[in-house]
Formats: structure tokens, C-alpha cells, sequence
């Protein structure tokens, strides 16, 4: 397959005329300002297709107008809180009355409702330019807490779902075990607990998938002493923890165990560059310098933070002490990773008064390959040799990006996901 991109964003910014070979679903070579590679390194002019081999037919270049880039990565989602957008905003509340919300909906969920439901939501994520999911998934089992036949039979479905979207995932199959510091689950919660982290571990083992990875719900739902089982069962996978999204969560953790969540994970050696923090609201300065010097990785979520008036991260400090950042859309209220990444910015310029704090191509770099590699995907993100060839192309003459040109600028704070142009 051969394509001619209009305008694409390279490694180191953005080009025109750039001629793709892809085989195998995998980019085979990159040419950019009119030159055209060939397999054989040869170099041609000529738009309408690569230079020939002896003996070889020639090939139609497709084009694609507009500018292209690779796909998104949505680090964090929880899909059945899809089914709450446009419910939950009709009385003011906090965090908590919208949990209870979530979790009535999480009560009814049936395999094939959950299939549905979810199946929907990738497919939103696919027609806006996300080509690869990090479900965080801990509706295990049936409503009384009872394992299914196949104990796993909730996380296939969400396999299911991503496949028939079209989507590449990471399932995240999360380890809850509490309602809280030393309170076992209640209500819906049941339907999370393997009851201890050993049986999560047997059961997350027999999944025998290779696109499971792991996750900690957070430190009020899985026991200080058991935390380090879920670090040891997700040795050399990528590994994801909600940390420090409510002020109360981190004042129980702190008259629970004397310590920040973060001094928590860090004490079960739960830190590092295949971890993922999601949130990570509510830090201390010291918690930003263990976040930053074991390189592990922030997923900030600003849609789903605002609108549950969670509070603004200090995602640029964390990134100034060694963290990377990465993006996710959460509890879905919008699915749109430009706004995300938009979001981002406009959220510290709130905060500070000032702007300018992140560049549109460390906002890009979040979305797309630093994004990728969080979940495990180390050859998806970037336009280039070797790399998995998910493109997503932003149409250049819609009404929000007329007239503001081909650039990383466009794409973080023109765009949205409604100028994703569909295949």
C-alpha cells in the first residue's frame, strides 16, 4: 500500500508531500518534500506512484489531503461510565453522589449489555482518532460477587467490544479488594473483589492474553501488604494506578498509614517507567520528586477532572522533575484526546495566570507515542519506519481549522475530534 500525505507530522515537525509504503500493516518507508523512496532507495518525482522494480506493476498512490499524524492513545478509560454522560448533571454534588451514580450503573451490567455499551464507546474513540485504548477494567463478576463460569468472562467481552470497533487495547485488569482503608467492599463492590491479591493474581494469570496488562484501583482499595503482590504479578507489563484524585483520599491514606499515597506506592515498589499514575491531583512537593525520579509516567485526564470538579494537576512540574505525561478520556463525559491535550495548557494557564507552559509538540508527544508506550505499545505513535501504520488524518478545511495552516498548532488548540476525516 502506498500513500501520498498532503501534510504529515513527522519526528521532527511537520511536512508536506511525505509518500508512505506500508506493508503489513507496518510502515516500510517515509519520503517527505517531493521525494519518493523506493524499496531499493530509489528517488523519484513522480506523485502518482513509487518507482518500479524490473518486472514489478505499477502501483496507484492514494493521497490523503489534510494533515496527517499517528494515532492517539486514550491511556485511561472506564467504558461503562460512557452510559452516564448527560445524566449526572442535573444537581450539584461532589466526586462521591456521581459515584453513586457510577456505581448503579455498574450494577446492572450484563456481559452482553457491558459489550454493547462498551463496543459504542471505542467506536466514538475510533471516529475521533484514537487507535489504541487503556481499559481500566474491575466489573469482574456477577452482582452477588459469585466468579463467572469463566472467570474472565467480563474482560473478554471488553476484548470483544475493542475488536469489532476496531481499536487496539490495553486491558488493565485492576486489583480491587476494599471499599476503603480497612473496610471490606459493600454494595456493587462485590462485583470488583477477588477477596484477596493472590486469587486476582490466579485469575489474571489464567487469562493467558496477551494484551492484559495490570492495575491497582488505588491505595484505598487494595491493603498496604498487599499492594506488593500486584507489583510482582506485573513485572515487565505495564502497570496503572489511580493515585490522588480526591483531597480525602489522601487524608484517609495519611491517617491510615502516616503516609501520602504516593510515599505508599513508592514503599511497595510500585513506581517506575511501566507504571502509570492516573490522575495525580493532589501531590506534595515530595511526591512530585518520587513520581519524577523513578521516570514514571502521569495520565491526566482534564475533561473528566473538571467535570467532576476533581482540581488541576501540576502536570508541568511533574514533567519538569522527570514524569512523562500521557492522556485519557476517563469517565468519557467528552471523548475527544485534541481537547484533551488542549485541555492540558488552558487548565495551567487558569491555575497560573500565565500561558505558554506546554508546547503543542509535547502536548502531541503526549498523545501519540508517549501515550503508546504507557500501555505497552512501543511501535505505535509515530510516522515512521518500523512503526505500526495507524494514521489519523485532520481535515485542514472544516470550519474551526480554515485558514490555520498545517502546524502542531493547529492540531492542539484548533482541532477537535469532529475533524478527524474517516477512512
Amino acid at each position: 500500500m502506498r500513500l501520498h500525505l498532503e501534510h504529515a507530522l513527522l519526528d521532527d515537525g511537520v511536512h508536506s508531500d511525505v509518500l508512505l509504503e506500508i506493508e503489513h500493516g507496518r510502515i516500510k518507508s517515509v519520503g517527505a518534500g517531493g521525494q519518493f523512496w523506493s524499496r531499493e532507495g530509489e528517488v523519484s518525482d513522480d506523485r502518482r506512484q513509487f518507482p518500479r522494480a524490473p518486472g514489478e506493476t505499477a502501483t496507484e498512490t492514494e493521497t490523503l489531503p489534510g494533515l496527517t499524524l499517528p494515532g492517539l492513545a486514550n491511556c485511561h478509560s472506564h467504558a461503562f461510565h460512557r452510559a452516564l454522560r448527560g445524566h449526572t448533571q442535573t444537581e450539584r454534588g461532589s466526586f462521591w453522589t456521581w459515584r453513586e451514580q457510577m456505581y448503579a450503573v455498574a450494577a446492572g451490567l450484563t456481559p452482553d449489555s457491558y459489550f454493547e455499551l462498551a463496543r459504542d464507546t471505542y467506536a466514538e474513540m475510533r471516529a475521533t482518532g484514537i487507535t489504541a485504548v487503556g481499559e481500566f477494567h474491575y466489573l469482574h463478576h456477577q452482582p452477588d460477587g459469585t466468579p463467572y463460569d469463566d472467570p474472565n468472562e467480563m474482560g473478554k467481552t471488553l476484548l470483544a467490544a475493542a475488536d469489532e470497533a476496531g481499536i487496539r487495547i490495553r486491558l488493565l485488569d485492576t486489583c480491587y479488594l476494599a471499599s476503603g482503608f480497612g473496610r471490606a467492599p459493600e454494595g456493587v463492590q462485590v462485583r470488583y473483589s477477588d477477596g484477596h491479591a493472590e486469587k486476582w493474581a490466579e485469575r489474571v494469570a489464567a487469562f493467558d492474553d496477551p494484551r492484559v496488562g495490570m492495575a491497582i484501583h488505588s491505595v484505598r482499595a487494595v491493603p498496604r501488604a498487599q499492594i506488593p503482590i500486584v507489583v510482582e504479578a506485573a513485572q515487565g507489563k505495564p502497570l496503572h494506578v489511580h493515585l490522588s484524585e480526591q483531597v480525602a483520599e489522601n487524608e484517609a491514606c495519611q491517617y491510615a498509614t502516616g503516609m501520602t499515597p504516593t510515599e505508599l506506592l513508592a514503599e511497595a515498589g510500585a513506581l517506575g517507567p511501566l507504571t502509570t499514575t492516573v490522575h495525580a491531583t493532589h501531590l506534595t512537593e515530595g511526591d512530585i520528586r518520587l513520581l519524577g525520579r523513578s521516570r514514571t509516567n502521569v495520565c491526566f485526564c482534564p475533561t473528566t477532572e473538571r467535570d467532576l470538579a476533581d482540581g488541576i494537576g501540576p502536570a508541568r512540574r511533574l514533567r519538569n522533575s522527570g514524569a512523562t505525561l500521557t492522556l485519557g478520556s476517563d469517565s468519557h463525559a467528552v471523548i475527544d484526546l485534541f481537547e484533551e491535550m488542549r485541555a492540558v495548557e488552558m487548565h495551567e494557564r487558569l491555575a497560573t495566570h500565565k500561558r505558554g507552559h506546554w508546547s503543542a509538540r509535547e502536548l502531541l508527544a503526549a498523545a501519540t507515542y508517549d501515550g503508546h508506550r504507557s500501555l505497552g505499545f512501543d511501535d505505535a505513535g509515530r510516522i515512521a519506519e518500523g512503526q505500526r501504520a495507524d494514521l489519523v488524518t485532520v481535515d485542514l478545511d472544516t470550519v474551526r481549522t480554515r485558514g490555520t495552516g498545517a502546524s502542531p498548532e493547529t492540531l492542539v488548540f484548533a482541532a477537535t475530534g469532529a475533524d478527524v476525516v474517516q477512512p
